[in-house]
């Protein structure tokens, strides 16, 4: 379908990628994944032609058609919503153009005519006769109201944007589909639709993705960028995740002869390959691991932070106890009654439609805003951690990051302990100098975390923390929630990562709330609760 010979391309000194060879085909999803810098967007650019590689070529196979995710949310502001998914298909948007402007003629002649029935006749085969109605589908499919098709997209807010771009994208059955970063701004029910959409899509896809049980639902295949190399491995995200960890400890026990490292690697494959029976890949997953040869499984090259939550000291039993809340802006309810009783070792995870909601509840919490009603008390044992969604206010200095963490520290102001507490978060040698005005978003979360596992609370309160993360900082963020000992309160629209940290949820909704002891799967798949959650809303 699509594949690259000897691609390299170096900025300065820096290279991302080095005589890359790699092919992409048939009816598989590929996963993109790699460190923030890696190259990944990039990578993507030069499948697409967008960017110029220094040296070597991409190959599309002749006759198949591309489509990309459109980046530039403000390329299409004069055209309507159901002309921009349209003009997905470029050439099908250019016959039906061209078509329109020979009928608009007032000298109609024969040759015009000729021409018409020519390209009537290409549209026929396009099945152009479907396509408004097939673009108007996917627009529904991404809750995009059939009230809204015919406006500007200019008058659409950015979460509306993006899944026109993304139906634009996905608009008549491209050969090859390359999406960077298609479920940003999609709630959990659209990000389903799309997964669903993938999975009956038959043709060839190569996806950039932070959210890892996406990457588990459609991918067939995982792309490694790391160290200028792109390296191909089948099976999902999860796969590729723990056969390299395995792989990893494996190299770091000398002790263990070849035949029990394969045989440990074969058992894994095993057990994988039964649990893919689970997912909604079954078939096709299941008989690509069972091809794989163990001598692929590579162990990975990445650094994971060393993310740690301990508690300075043991909470006693009363956590946050919530009564009667209730926060309203100008134009809507937020937060509505809200009646909690947190108990100890809960992790609950907060949810709403409205991100807004869960903000306002936690900032309420932390005591930066102001409730309209109702009342909360922490027990006098409880210490907060809080990770906020917007970092910016903490960063509007020029320190370093060793001076800026320092200040955080209640008792050890110690350059070497607080150097510790970034070395875990990865920040190494000079880079603690780095001043906090120059910081990236990802590294702004890293520092955030460093502050929370200095200031060793024993109730985490966490904003969506997945936010500017890559999937190794993810993963151990998750990690460390799962194995801390406390409570955590936290929002997050990373599936894997609220499936496996939360004991309980809770749902903000303007006409109330519910509150369940469930996991999230279980919470979203029970019908008698759906109509409940209706009922909040």
């Amino acid at each position: 379908m699509i594949s690259t010979q000897n691609i390299s391309l170096a900025y300065g000194k820096r290279v991302l990628f080095d005589e890359v060879n790699i092919k992409f085909t048939g009816n598989n999803c590929y996963g993109v994944i790699g460190a923030n810098g890696a190259g990944k967007s990039t990578f993507l650019k030069i499948l697409s032609g967008e960017v110029d590689p220094n040296s070597g070529q991409v190959i599309l196979e002749p006759g198949k058609r591309m489509a990309v995710l459109n980046q530039n949310h403000f390329a299409f502001d004069e055209n309507t919503v159901l002309d921009t998914v349209l003009m997905g298909h470029t050439v099908l948007w250019s016959i039906m153009k061209e078509k329109d402007a020979i009928y608009m003629k007032p000298d109609f002649s024969e040759a015009d005519g000729i021409k018409a029935s020519e390209l009537e006749g290409q549209f026929a085969e396009m099945d152009g006769w479907n396509a408004e109605s097939d673009a108007a589908s996917l627009l529904s499919g991404l809750d995009i109201a059939e009230d809204i098709h015919y406006n500007l997209m200019k008058d659409l807010n950015g979460s509306q944007k993006v899944r026109v771009l993304l139906a634009q994208a996905l608009f008549g059955n491209p050969d090859l589909l390359i999406l960077d970063e298609p479920t940003n701004d999609l709630d959990i029910n659209t990000i389903s639709w799309l997964e669903d959409f993938l999975l009956e899509f038959k043709n060839t896809v190569i996806v950039v993705s932070h959210d890892r049980h996406f990457l588990d639902t459609v991918c067939t295949n995982i792309v490694d960028i790391d160290f200028s190399q792109v390296k191909l491995y089948t099976g999902n995200y999860s796969f590729w995740y723990q056969s390299s960890q395995l792989a990893l400890s494996q190299r770091s026990s000398s002790n263990k002869k070849a035949e029990e490292k394969k045989r440990e690697l074969q058992e894994f494959i095993a057990r994988f390959s039964a649990n893919a029976s689970k997912s909604k890949q079954a078939t096709s997953r299941r008989k690509l691991l069972e091809k794989i040869n163990i001598d692929d499984i590579q162990p990975s090259t990445r650094r994971y932070p060393a993310i740690i939550f301990t508690q300075g000291r043991e909470a006693g039993d009363q956590i946050l106890e919530i009564k009667g809340l209730s926060k309203k802006t100008e134009d809507k309810t937020l937060i509505n009654k809200l009646d909690l009783f947190v108990n100890k070792g809960d992790k609950i995870a907060f949810l709403s439609k409205d991100s807004m909601a869960t903000t306002a509840l936690f900032e309420i919490l932390m005591g930066a805003e102001k409730a309209d009603a109702g009342e909360f008390k922490f027990g006098q044992t409880i210490t907060n951690s809080y990770l906020p969604n917007d970092n910016a206010a903490f960063f509007k200095t020029n320190e370093n990051l060793i001076d800026w963490l320092r200040q955080y520290s209640d008792g050890e102001k110690d350059e070497v302990y607080i150097r510790g507490f970034l070395g875990k978060m990865l920040f190494s040698g000079e880079e603690v100098f780095k001043k906090c005005s120059v910081l990236s978003g990802g590294e702004k979360v890293r520092c955030m975390i460093s502050r929370m596992m200095l200031k060793q609370g024993n109730l985490l309160i966490i904003d969506e923390p997945t936010n500017h993360l890559d999937l190794e900082s993810i993963q151990a963020f998750n990690n460390a929630l799962k194995d801390f000992p406390g409570t955590v309160l936290f929002t997050s629209h990373d599936h894997e990562f609220t499936q496996t940290v939360a004991n309980r949820i809770v749902e903000l909704g303007p006409k109330g709330f519910l509150d369940k002891l469930s996991t999230y799967d279980d919470y979203i798949e029970n019908e008698a609760w759906a109509a409940q959650r209706k009922a909040i809303y």
